[in-house]
Order: C-alpha cells, then structure tokens, then sequence
C-alpha cells in the first residue's frame, strides 16, 4: 500500500463522527448542536405524553427481551411520536416499524422476533462480516479500506449484555426528568453505542461503556 493510501486509511477513520471502527477510543461522547430555537424554547414547551409513556413499564421488559433473547440488533425508541424501529439479525438492510400497541401483544412478539440467544446473535454477526470480505466484489474495494475493515474486525468488541440492560433500565428516568428529558434513543449491539437526542437540542452519540459516566457527568444535577 503507497504512501497515498495510508493517508487516506488514517483520513477515513478520524473524520466520521462515527467512523467504519465506531467512536475514538479516547472518545466520551460526542454532541451534534442542532436548532438553537429548541434550547430557547425547551422550558415553554411541555412534554407530550405518548403511548411509549402510557405503556413505558410494559414495554421496558419487551425491548430487553428483544435485545437480548431475541433476533433485534438494533433498536430506536421515540418517546415523543410513540415509534418503535427495529433490525434483525436475520434481515440486517432493513429496519421494521412498529407501534407500542402491537409491542406490548405478547403474540405479536412471537410473531414478530425469533428467539436467538446473544451469543448466537454475536456469531452471525461476525458470519455475516466474513461472507462479506469474502465476496469477489468486496475484493475490489481499494487496499486501505480493506485494511480499515480488517483492523475493525480484529478489534470489535460487541455491546455486552448488562450494558444493553443497563441503558433501557434508566429511560424511564431520562424520560420522567422535569427539564432536559429525552425524545428519542437509539441501542446498536453492533456498534455498541447509544443515540440519544433531548427535548433541548442536538444529539448525543456515547458509547455504551462509558454511558453510565456520561449520565454522571452530564445529568446528576437533575
């Protein structure tokens, strides 16, 4: 590989907010600023209460169940319009859609999810990475991003099972918050992060280790 295709490889990688290797390990969150109208209007507007409020204690279980037991690998949650996005394993280009009133159906969850254990989950994951880097047409793909793909492969680590469970047990919390509550989160197993977005403004991007700390760091005082 030229002198060229190392800079790129090292360009690619730092200028992504959340690159082909996920979040700079140094890296605590990251925040997007989005329209200043909300931060000077956030204590005006009131919280609207939709049916992920209505039904937050019977669905919290369901989206763990998910997570965990079930063919979902990435999951977004919209407080304010009431939406459910899902990804399977099983069909990993396409998101599903789905409203809390079917959610909360324990047939429709039958239906819907085939069970898998996180283990298995994980190894098809990686099953999938390998048939990819192994197709012909993913050969042809310049030397350096082949190499970024490889070196994200020797070092990903999944988001572990007591993280995912560690973040749908405090929305509750982050919803319920007098001020700055949340709108919307979004959980990827994948990429072992969390997206969130507040009634304030912009979007925070933390990756699912240092959650935690960034709820310490960021929301303690409310």
């Amino acid at each position: 590989m030229n002198d060229t295709e190392n800079d790129f490889e090292e360009l690619v990688l730092k200028e992504s907010i959340v690159s082909a290797s996920g979040l700079n390990s140094n890296s605590l969150l990251v925040g997007i600023r989005g329209d200043p109208s909300l931060r000077e209007t956030t204590f005006d507007r009131k919280r609207y209460k939709s049916e992920v409020d209505e039904n937050i204690d019977t669905l919290m279980p369901i989206l763990q169940e998910l997570m965990l037991n079930r063919s979902t690998y990435k999951l977004f949650i919209g407080f304010n319009n009431g939406e459910i996005r899902t990804t399977s394993i099983f069909d990993p280009l396409r998101e599903e859609v789905h409203s809390v009133s079917k959610m909360i159906d324990h047939s429709y969850i039958e239906r819907q999810f085939p069970e898998v254990t996180y283990e298995e989950k994980i190894q098809l994951m990686r099953d999938i990475y390998n048939h990819l880097r192994n197709n012909p047409i993913y050969q042809r793909l310049p030397t350096y991003w082949r190499n970024i793909m490889a070196r994200r492969s020797a070092a990903w680590e999944p988001m572990e099972q007591d993280e995912v469970m560690n973040v749908l047990s405090t929305l509750k919390t982050l919803r319920e918050m007098p001020t700055y509550y949340i709108r919307n989160i979004t959980i990827s197993i994948v990429q072992s992060i969390v997206r969130m977005q507040f009634n304030c403004d912009g979007t925070q991007i933390v990756s699912a280790e240092n959650y935690k700390r960034f709820l310490e760091d960021n929301l303690s005082a409310e």
